[in-house]
């Protein structure tokens, strides 16, 4: 039967592990500071500048998912829907802007029609 040196020396290790591993990688992680110091000049500038950006995304996706937690739907189901109904809309829109250019462009045929005609 183990003797209680050999236990005494278990806990001790398993305290180390433990208690030891994530100290040791707390210590060793750099801060986001400290990584964003490291970066050379133009990343930093290039950073900052798509930072507010990044928020605004993160932001209006917290906010989706929150619309989307609202239904009694997964909320994967509730995405796939608004996705699909959001590709409609652009299809949507796509074809409307067509239609307009198509008569845009017969309207012009016809005032270029209409001054050829009246040429003497």
């Amino acid at each position: 039967m183990p003797g209680a040196r050999l236990w005494t020396k278990m806990i001790a290790a398993g305290v180390l592990v433990s208690l030891g591993g994530p100290a040791l990688i707390y210590y060793v992680t750099p801060t986001e500071e400290e990584l964003f110091l490291r970066y050379n000049p133009e990343l930093q500038k290039r950073s900052l500048e798509n930072r507010i950006g990044k928020q605004e995304d993160f932001d209006h996706f917290v906010n989706k998912l929150k619309e989307y937690s609202k239904s009694s739907k997964p909320i994967w189901e509730v995405a796939a829907e608004d996705d699909a109904r959001l590709r409609r809309l652009a299809a949507e829109k796509t074809v409307e802007e067509q239609r307009s250019l198509a008569a845009e462009i017969e309207r012009r045929r016809q005032d270029i029609r209409g001054h050829s005609s009246q040429a003497p």
